[in-house]
């Protein structure tokens, strides 16, 4: 039976990276989808914040709360971070008040399944959920919270946040994936998205699927555009966007570590 499948390409943690968010839209455009949905994280760590905001209201048709679109205008709130203070200052006027007012998660009917997208976690866009997470923060990934709501709970949950991509699903058809990041993706530091597929709108089965989608693109002429603005912790987003390390590792003992550590196996059955 032939069905009219639909497709949504899902980005996340854009991060001020306009270049690599230039080229996984012309992805996404070249694949002929028109839906775009954005899991948060506009600004911080690379240089062109403001433009970043523009380009995302003009084209995704959702764009959600993440961690850093939170705290980074939160007017209530002081810092004596250099890098904090000039990212803030590349924001338009109106920008940091749109970013902390957008919906903390979205819920659609795809092929008979309820999905829930969400930046971090379903309490808090400051709550993180790495890939190695136990059962207990996996079931916690699909209950109905005061800041999702109630309603129906959902048996499909994406995020983002971590930048560290994967996919998950339980006995139950439960699936938790995560969508990796665009502007900063860590270990293989190509962006990275995420296309869903299947029937929308619809709650009778149907075939349903999730794609990851690596996207090559001009990483030197991103850090010229950084330097050239003179954007603080450069060294850092050097790291970053040519090797995938986190500029918080590049100083630890020992020199940098594996990003992604071995997830521990269960006893077979």
């Amino acid at each position: 039976m032939a069905y009219p499948l639909d497709r949504i390409a899902l980005i996340s943690d854009v991060h001020g990276n306009l270049t690599a968010l230039e080229a996984v839209l012309a992805d996404i455009d070249g694949r002929g989808i028109e839906r775009i949905f954005n899991l948060g994280d506009y600004v911080g760590k690379g240089p062109r914040g403001r433009e970043v905001i523009e380009v995302c209201r003009e084209r995704c048709e959702v764009n959600i709360l993440g961690n850093w679109d939170d705290f980074l205008p939160d007017p209530d709130r002081t810092y004596d971070s250099e890098a904090i203070a000039w990212w803030l200052a590349q924001l338009a006027d109106g920008q940091g008040e749109w970013l902390r007012g957008l919906p903390f998660s979205h819920d659609f009917l795809l092929s008979g399944r309820r999905v829930r997208l969400f930046h971090a976690s379903a309490t808090s866009v400051h709550r993180r959920v790495r890939f190695d997470h136990d059962e207990a923060e996996f079931l916690g990934m699909f209950a109905n919270t005061p800041a999702t709501g109630d309603g129906p709970a959902p048996s499909v949950v994406g995020y983002g946040d971590t930048h560290d991509p994967f996919y998950e699903v339980d006995r139950e058809r439960r699936t938790l994936f995560n969508t990796g990041s665009v502007g900063n993706a860590m270990d293989d530091p190509t962006p990275v998205y995420v296309i869903l597929e299947g029937v929308l709108g619809s709650e009778v089965d149907a075939p349903f699927s999730i794609q990851f989608v690596r996207v090559p693109y001009d990483v030197e002429a991103e850090l010229a555009v950084a330097a050239r603005l003179g954007m603080p912790e450069l060294a850092g987003y050097v790291s970053e966007l040519r090797h995938g390390i986190y500029r918080g590792e590049m100083h630890a003992p020992g020199g940098p570590k594996y990003h992604r550590q071995p997830r521990p196996r269960q006893p077979a059955a």
